[in-house]
């Protein structure tokens, strides 16, 4: 970050100076790296999840300058959030299904929707600004990969001897994941006791290495906790069962699309839920926010009067200019008004549509990639389903050391730096995620996933 923030850039030179000046260790640190990896079954697609011989490097005043700005950003997104539990009007918004409007009126008010969430967002490396294109609200990934990623650097020969002239500490994003998880359920049952957790998935998903990693850290700490297929749940007797026993809270890992598509509303996750027998964290109000609208609403001028002086700074700041596709007249990038539709044809080369509801880069279109006729049918198709446009932003680049075939190489990746976020308000953890393609997720050519040290020079 610039700015006059102090960076990690010294210390991402002097790990790349280590590491070609002993390929040795280099390559010493790769084939622990990957036993380590291996052992955890953290891979995708048959391969490691991280293909990197450095973690993302921040120093502490970046990590704290990050987190302060989204700490105010995320009051904005309450406030909305709190305007569409209240009003059907403002939540019409958020484009929500009528399936998802139904869900929606089977929770009431007093819990946090997204006790544990994620942000993802861009750092232009020019000036230091953040850009928010993505908050997963819903069902966030990665903590319990991050962590074991990050211990098996710990203990790697070129992290050890970096350790020599730099303090180097670990973002663990794990622990407060399972204390959000606990207060959430203290929140719903009104005392503070330990919960028996199920984590609900399909059995197939590639995160279930994840999923046994939540677990073994939850044993650790004495919780109980199983993982299952939420069709093998049962509602009876006025509580939820798994494997024989009761579940006090569901970690939903499954996305609530998948779970109605699969199970129907009449599911029993959805029933206890219903009937107030379990707790689920994240819970069916999330879905609102984690929409792709929901950075539409928040930079609309429409909706400017929902949020007080400080939360209009920080949409300014860090929400790119973002719309619902639709026909209507609009404030553009620029600060004019236009009808959104023929500006969007008009201005393809600035503009990226994604579907207002999906994941891993599925159906987005960067219109600086396709043709005149292609952005055409994009526009045409947009306006059927819910869709966002949204105006480019910076892609930050690093390059970032692996080992191959050939030795130690450099490699360009996109950087994307996605904060854990815990009761909707605060940063706990970074998950940093790395592509050398466009779209940036781990199933991306050159995607990985890579843990987030603070770093700063012993004194």
């Amino acid at each position: 970050m610039s700015g006059g923030t102090p960076t990690a850039a010294g210390a991402i030179a002097a790990w790349h100076d280590a590491l070609a000046a002993d390929t040795g260790r280099a390559e010493a640190s790769w084939v622990q790296l990957k036993a380590a990896l291996d052992r955890d079954g953290i891979g995708f697609g048959g391969r490691p999840l991280c293909t990197v011989l450095r973690p993302r490097l921040l120093a502490p005043a970046e990590y704290a300058r990050l987190a302060t700005a989204l700490r105010a950003l995320m009051r904005a997104f309450a406030a909305a959030g709190r305007r569409a539990a209240a009003d059907p009007a403002a939540r019409a918004q958020f484009r929500l299904l009528d399936w998802e409007e139904t869900l929606f009126g089977w929770e009431t008010g007093g819990l946090e929707p997204s006790p544990l969430g994620r942000m993802d967002t861009f750092i232009d490396p020019g000036t230091g600004t953040l850009q928010v294109t993505e908050f997963n609200a819903e069902t966030p990934a990665g903590p319990f990969y991050n962590d074991a990623i990050a211990r098996a650097f710990e203990q790697l020969p070129i992290t050890r001897a970096i350790a020599r002239d730099w303090w180097v500490r670990p973002l663990h994003a794990g622990p407060g994941t399972l204390q959000a998880l606990l207060d959430h359920y203290a929140t719903w049952c009104g005392v503070h006791v330990r919960p028996r957790i199920a984590i609900l998935d399909w059995p197939e998903v590639p995160t279930q290495a994840e999923f046994r990693l939540a677990q073994a850290h939850c044993a650790a700490q004495g919780i109980a906790c199983v993982i299952g297929d939420p069709r093998e749940c049962e509602f009876r007797g006025g509580r939820l069962w798994l494997d024989g026993a009761p579940v006090d809270l569901v970690y939903k890992r499954v996305l609530l699309t998948e779970l109605v598509q699969r199970t129907g509303l009449d599911g029993a996750v959805l029933q206890a839920v219903r009937a107030g027998a379990v707790c689920m964290a994240n819970g069916i109000r999330a879905k609102v926010l984690h929409k792709k609208a929901s950075l539409a609403v928040l930079s609309d001028e429409r909706n400017a009067a929902w949020f007080d002086a400080d939360m209009q700074r920080a949409i300014a700041a860090h929400v790119p200019w973002t719309r619902v596709v639709e026909a209507r007249r609009t404030r553009t990038p620029d600060g004019t008004e236009a009808d959104l539709l023929p500006w969007c044809e008009a201005n393809q080369d600035r503009l990226a549509l994604k579907p207002s509801d999906d994941y891993g880069g599925h159906g987005i279109v960067l219109g600086w990639t396709v043709d005149a006729a292609e952005w055409r049918r994009a526009l045409a198709a947009a306006e059927a389903a819910p869709t966002v446009v949204q105006d480019r932003i910076v892609l930050p680049r690093e390059a970032f050391p692996g080992w191959g075939e050939d030795g130690l190489a450099w490699a360009d990746r996109q950087v994307d730096t996605a904060p854990y976020i815990a009761h909707g308000g605060y940063v706990d953890g970074v998950l940093t995620r790395l592509s050398t393609e466009a779209l940036l997720n781990v199933t991306a050519g050159g995607g990985s996933q890579a843990p987030t040290f603070l770093i700063e020079p012993r004194a």
